[in-house]
């Protein structure tokens, strides 16, 4: 995998250019995706956003999202622009499965492939170009780094800032978490050179849900939250027809993981959700508890030291099972 700035000379020449990110984007995913692409569009390439399946309502209203297309629900459009691509940037994620039903279609595609991620254990051989910096908050720092450094700092206009700003702000968690370094709230204040609103952003991204959320969250946290005092340790399992009671659609279990971290002790909090075709489990941990290691062992899965997740096709029961005896078997490093 080649450096990114080799290809900053080549900005300048009109291409056809795809955007993609992980299935189920977050706000990081969308933000950079987005913004990357409000960016390229000055150049007068022909860029087209790809999800590979639908996203979160509430990230519906940044400068952009309205034109991605959505590969599971326009398949010919997505396949189209795919096809005819010069140049595919991979953003937020660094291995091919997390894009689900895109997988085999971006492995047969001969086109210029260039990953811009922040995630551990990158599969830097299916990539021509790009960088994979752990120590990064967010790949929305990453692209904001990336058109500061190919030069184009004054082409930063609203629309990217309010895009680049929800992904760096939902990734460090409202800038709380460690990786909120200084060059983050560098970034922040030349974002806000720009002039665009900071809390019409955070109303956008958090104050846009339906009651019927709210409702699902105390059911949750009343009777579906276990908390394994002698691990250190919380646990919310969410079946299918919680989902369905409480029309649970995508991006309403967003930071659900991360309320049984304010229980005092509590180092490790897990959510596993019954998706019905598969079974989806988030992880977030305090201190030296990696659970970027802990979701690759026991839940196919990867991400950050302190933020993973991973996914089983067992039921629901048998990954239960399965992290209560994953916790037993790091119960030293959980207490320590």
């Amino acid at each position: 995998m080649k450096r990114l700035s080799e290809i900053f000379p080549l900005l300048e020449e009109p291409k056809n250019i795809v955007i993609t990110f992980h299935q189920k984007p977050d706000g990081d995913a969308m933000g950079a995706g987005v913004g990357l692409y409000n960016f390229l569009i000055q150049f007068g390439h022909k860029v087209t956003v790809i999800s590979p399946t639908n996203w979160a309502g509430f990230l519906s209203w940044m400068p952009g999202a309205k034109k991605v297309v959505d590969f599971e629900m326009q398949k010919e459009k997505a396949l189209k622009a795919l096809k005819g691509a010069d140049w595919l940037f991979c953003l937020d994620f660094n291995v091919l499965n997390r894009t689900k039903n895109m997988e085999p279609v971006i492995k047969d595609l001969k086109c210029i492939k260039i990953l811009i991620d922040h995630h551990e254990q990158p599969q830097t051989e299916v990539f021509d170009y790009g960088e994979s910096n752990t120590d990064k908050s967010s790949t929305a720092e990453m692209v904001f780094d990336f058109i500061i450094n190919s030069g184009h700092a004054k082409m930063i206009n609203k629309d990217i800032a309010e895009c680049l700003y929800a992904g760096v702000m939902t990734d460090t968690g409202s800038f709380r978490f460690n990786s909120t370094s200084a060059d983050v709230h560098t970034m922040v204040a030349t974002l806000k050179g720009t002039g665009f609103d900071h809390s019409q952003v955070h109303e956008n991204l958090f104050d846009n849900f339906l009651e019927s959320r709210f409702r699902f969250f105390g059911n949750v946290l009343l009777n579906r939250m276990e908390i394994f005092y002698e691990y250190n340790t919380a646990l919310i399992a969410i079946p299918q027809s919680d989902l369905i009671k409480f029309n649970v659609k995508t991006g309403d279990t967003e930071g659900l993981v991360n309320f049984p971290l304010s229980i005092k002790g509590i180092k490790l909090a897990a959510i596993i959700i019954d998706r019905g075709d598969e079974r989806k489990s988030s992880f977030r941990s305090k201190g030296g508890f990696d659970v970027n290691s802990f979701a690759r062992k026991y839940f196919n899965g990867g991400g950050h030291f302190n933020a993973a997740g991973g996914k089983n096709s067992e039921p629901l029961e048998e990954v239960i099972k399965k992290f209560k005896k994953a916790i037993k078997e790091n119960k030293e490093q959980l207490n320590s």
